[in-house]
């Protein structure tokens, strides 16, 4: 049986040159895995129920999470992939689950702040390719 397992423990790195880096201080996160679905119901489908082709869907995972900077690096490295539009090797880290690994593109990037509070911002990427899972 799994247990509790602790949100700051979901970790999301990207790639940067060989080296994998844990993004910023992410404080709130979430990886969500959906898949289309293809309806071939027709006139002889059993009491008129739905029916469903299996494997034949687009599969995707998107990404997101809020939280602060914790150095200039992480900023800019989150920042230059985004306005880039480029495509890197992300990994999640699921506690007791498992690692996710693929390409994945930022889709979303904001910045809000309060003027008595940090700066803090919004990341949403989206998969990009095929994704790998290793369990831990």
């Amino acid at each position: 049986m799994m247990t509790a397992q602790k949100g700051k423990d979901l970790l999301i790195k990207i790639d940067q040159d060989g080296s994998v880096i844990t993004v910023a201080g992410l404080r709130a996160k979430r990886l969500a895995f959906n898949a289309e679905t293809i309806d071939v119901t027709d006139a002889e489908s059993t009491g008129r129920w739905r029916e469903l082709l299996a494997g034949a869907g687009v599969q995707r995972a998107s990404v997101s999470g809020s939280g602060i900077f914790k150095d200039a690096i992480s900023d800019e490295l989150v920042r230059s992939v985004f306005f880039a539009g480029e495509i890197k090797d992300w990994e999640i880290i699921v506690p007791d689950f498992g690692s996710i690994t693929g390409l994945f593109q930022l889709t979303a990037l904001e910045y809000s702040g309060q003027h008595n509070g940090e700066i803090s911002f919004e990341a949403a990427m989206d998969s990009a390719g095929p994704l790998s899972f290793e369990a831990l």
